[in-house]
């Protein structure tokens, strides 16, 4: 409305731009625009002038000329302005899917925060997907492993094709990384007894760091990146062509984040023994993009100091599960090769103090600089686990991710594998 008739100008965001936009002039003209560039108030000769308007300034200038008492603070209310903004974002979203999408085949778990799409060949399924993601939810879509080229990505495979590359090596037990080739990871993938020792006769637990990654992954792996391209879930989203894929749309003077591939692998068995469960191959982090993991190959190891499927099953049975997932688990046609624990980025400032204090409990020094998350210093055990959420209310979200499965997650959610 007119400023006029509008006994709180400037209160809102809307109103504020409302009456921001016919005080911009353009040059001499007395043409109003609302939302003006910002230019530089520089010019190459050195002078200084304002040639353009900044919006910005305007803004704060008319915040000053409405006079906006102190004590009271405007009130800027962008979802007013949003129409069928759900009040319940969860019930809503659940009883609004069942009947638009009833074609699709889907579940939701983890206390309803994950949407699992059972079937990856519906057409459909990107529809509900946007639902989903505009909630900022993990996604997790079973199934990919029917579409790929099974037989590139076996362990026995890629160390027959590539065995004589270096690359760094990483001991999760020590957090010790070494250079080296791969060959020596990849025969011990499924054979305990070619696996490196340390100095005190233990096994290493070891983990290719991002091997290969981006160009490289394409131009090293041809074959096994077109594998991947063509078999990746919600293609609307997850290919580099995707009509929605925001990466894909960027002008060419933004800098883009890595967005990979890159191939992640590591021996998970031993982890699944230690005490405490306490040690992990990915240790609690976050992603600047969103990411897309597919489980392309669970290999089973023998030799002494590993368990079985069987031991592996029961130790996974301990984590607090979703029902849907011990079903899962139950099944003899799925296979688990890797347990996620997911928190929500809005959880970030708390887990971050709640490591911090964690640290300095167990005598570690705390500087200030210093940022657990960043630093990827932390695999957040069960007992820590049950703190974090008994202490600061923060509930972990745990996913096992069976072979085909593709965990999809948005920017900025916590994770560790």
């Amino acid at each position: 409305p007119p400023a006029s008739q509008n006994n709180e100008q400037g209160s809102t965001l809307r109103d504020l731009l409302t009456t921001t936009a016919g005080k911009l002039r353009l040059g001499s003209t007395d043409a109003g625009i609302a939302f003006a560039p910002v230019y530089s108030t520089g010019t190459a000769s050195g002078k200084s002038g304002r040639t353009m308007p900044n919006i910005l300034d305007d803004i704060i200038a008319s915040v000053v000329e409405n006079k906006i008492p102190p004590n009271r603070a405007p009130k800027i209310n962008v979802k007013a302005e949003i129409k069928d903004e759900p009040k319940d974002d969860k019930k809503c979203i659940q009883d609004d899917c069942s009947k638009r999408y009833s074609d699709i085949q889907y579940s939701w778990i983890c206390d309803k925060h994950v949407l699992w799409l059972r079937d990856h060949k519906n057409s459909n399924n990107w529809k509900l997907f946007k639902e989903c993601w505009k909630q900022g939810r993990p996604v997790l879509v079973s199934g990919m492993h029917k579409k790929m080229n099974f037989s590139l990505w076996k362990a026995e495979s890629i160390s027959l094709d590539f065995g004589n590359q270096q690359a760094d090596i990483l001991n999760c037990k020590d957090s010790i990384i070494s250079n080296t080739n791969v060959k020596e990871f990849w025969d011990g993938f499924e054979d305990v007894s070619k696996r490196q020792k340390v100095k005190n006769g233990e096994t290493a637990l070891l983990k290719l760091k991002d091997w290969p990654s981006g160009e490289d992954f394409k131009a090293m792996m041809p074959a096994r990146y077109e594998d991947l391209l063509k078999s990746l879930p919600l293609p609307e989203y997850c290919s580099p062509e995707g009509k929605l894929n925001l990466a894909s749309h960027l002008p060419g003077f933004f800098v883009r984040p890595d967005l990979g591939p890159r191939l992640c692998s590591a021996y998970g068995e031993c982890v699944a023994a230690t005490k405490d469960h306490d040690i992990g191959t990915t240790n609690l982090h976050i992603e600047v993009s969103d990411v897309v993991n597919i489980l392309v190959y669970v290999g089973i190891a023998k030799g002494n100091g590993v368990l079985s499927k069987s031991g592996v099953l029961k130790k996974l049975e301990e984590e607090d599960l979703d029902d849907l997932l011990r079903k899962r688990l139950k099944d003899s046609s799925e296979l688990p090769g890797a347990l996620w624990h997911i928190y929500a980025g809005k959880d970030a400032d708390k887990i971050r103090e709640f490591l911090q204090k964690i640290a300095k409990e167990q005598g570690l020094e705390v500087l200030p600089e210093h940022d657990p998350i960043r630093d990827q210093s932390w695999y957040v055990n069960k007992k820590l686990r049950q703190r974090l959420f008994e202490e600061y209310g923060v509930k972990t979200c745990t996913v096992i991710q069976f072979l085909g499965d593709a965990i999809i997650l948005p920017a900025g959610a916590l994770h560790q594998v």
